[in-house]
Order: C-alpha cells, then sequence, then structure tokens
C-alpha cells in the first residue's frame, strides 16, 4: 500500500540525537491513523560517526517503515534532501531536520493548508519561537532573506526553516530538477515549486534554536549567497 506520508531526515553525524527524533516521529505516527501507513527516510549525508548504523537499528511502530540512505561522501544537505524526495512513495512528503527543532507535532499545522507546498515559517509569529538563536545568527538570517527579495527569488519571510509539506508527486518531480547540493536549496526548491505551478503556503510554526548546528554563519553563508545568484542566473536563462 502506498504510504499516506513520507518524512524525509538529512542527517550528517547526527547519532546521538537520531534516536530521540526517530522515537518522537515514531511515537507521533503510531498514534495517528490518518498518517498512516508511513515510511521514515533518513538520508546519511557521508557521516564519520555511526549515523547510518544509529539509523538503521531504530524499529519502528507497526504501520510505519524504514529506508536509510547512505551517500558516501559529505555532499550537503541539497544532495542529502533531493536524494531522500526521489526516494519517497507517499502521497505526502515531509522534509524534517533531524534535530526536529520543529516539533513534529508541526505537521498539523501544515496539513492544514491545502496547498501543494507547505513551508514552514519562523518569521511570521515570531511568538511561536520557543529558544531564540544568537542574535548575530538571526540578523545573518533576516539579511539573507532581504537579498532573496532584491533578487526576486521569493515573496516569503522565512525560506530556510527545515520543515516543509510537500505533494508527492511535486516532491519527485523536483527531486528530479534540484541541482544544488547546499543549504541554498531551499531557495531553488521554491523557485522550482513556483516554475511548476504549485501554490505555495508560509504557515507559521513553533521552533526552537538546537545547539550544535550544522550550519556555520560566515562560511555556509558565503556559499548560500552565491547560489542565490546561481539561481538567479538559472532562471534567466529558463534552466
Amino acid at each position: 500500500m502506498r504510504p499516506l506520508l513520507s518524512i524525509v531526515i538529512p542527517a550528517f553525524n547526527e547519532e546521538r540525537r537520531l534516536p530521540v527524533t526517530l522515537g518522537w516521529i515514531g511515537d507521533f505516527l503510531a498514534a495517528r491513523d490518518d498518517w498512516r501507513p508511513a515510511e521514515l527516510v533518513v538520508v546519511d549525508d557521508g557521516s564519520s560517526d555511526r549515523t547510518a548504523a544509529v539509523a538503521r537499528a531504530f524499529v519502528p511502530p507497526a504501520g510505519i517503515e524504514l529506508a536509510v540512505l547512505a551517500l558516501g561522501a559529505n555532499r550537503g544537505k541539497g544532495a542529502a534532501v533531493r536524494a531522500g524526495l526521489a526516494a519517497t512513495r507517499g502521497a505526502r512528503v515531509l522534509i524534517s531536520d533531524a534535530d526536529l527543532a520543529t516539533p513534529i507535532e508541526e505537521l498539523d499545522t501544515l496539513a492544514a493548508r491545502a496547498v501543494p507546498l507547505a513551508v514552514g515559517s519562523r518569521a511570521v509569529r515570531r511568538e511561536l519561537i520557543g529558544n531564540r538563536q544568537p542574535l548575530p545568527r538571526d540578523l545573518l538570517g533576516r539579511s539573507f532573506n532581504v537579498f532573496l527579495r532584491l533578487l526576486g527569488l521569493t515573496a516569503l519571510r522565512d525560506t530556510q526553516c527545515g520543515f516543509k509539506l510537500l505533494d508527492g508527486d511535486l516532491a519527485r518531480r523536483l527531486a528530479g530538477e534540484l541541482r544544488l547540493d547546499g543549504f541554498a536549496f531551499d531557495v531553488e526548491l521554491l523557485v522550482r515549486a513556483v516554475r511548476a505551478g504549485a501554490a505555495i503556503a508560509e504557515v507559521p510554526v513553533r521552533w526552537n534554536h538546537v545547539e550544535e548546528s550544522r550550519v556555520r554563519p560566515l562560511r555556509h553563508g558565503l556559499a548560500m549567497l552565491a547560489d542565490a545568484v546561481r539561481v538567479r542566473v538559472w532562471l534567466w536563462r529558463g534552466l
């Protein structure tokens, strides 16, 4: 039977957090007949620890399948998400960070919006943020969003929240079109979804900053700026 829901979890050096994350998601889905059958797709992005082994050791509750993909080399979050989307079979596909900064319960908040792509947002209702990220990091994130707006790439206030719900067919179509391997993949995903004619809703969700983020603001921030310009050029060229 085709899963009602696929959850794609990109993971890089997450052996410590994955057991808690998978257990939390498993318990949530086990209590919800409306989201089962379901599948969890964990994509190990070339981790140097036991991320893949820890993921494979998880025993999901009844009605939930587990697939673990290993990229072999660290290629970037975008590459991991792209591989995960391509491997899904679900009618709906959720992209979720391995740290569950956005609680899995917010899935219902996204699903309440009947659109092909519901994007979790920290910017629409900032009072929903529990543990806030450090101010410099927050300012960099806002500056990146302004940059995206100046490039004409988005009207959303937050493109980078790692919690997005897509129609399954759209998710798999985008998996075949996405090119960026890094953290700016969200921008490309949104741009290509718009080009595919998909309606997008920006949905406020609860969110908590989690320490040990894999994002390095300066190094990754510069790469994200370059990738955003690259997406703009692709749009001009119709690629």
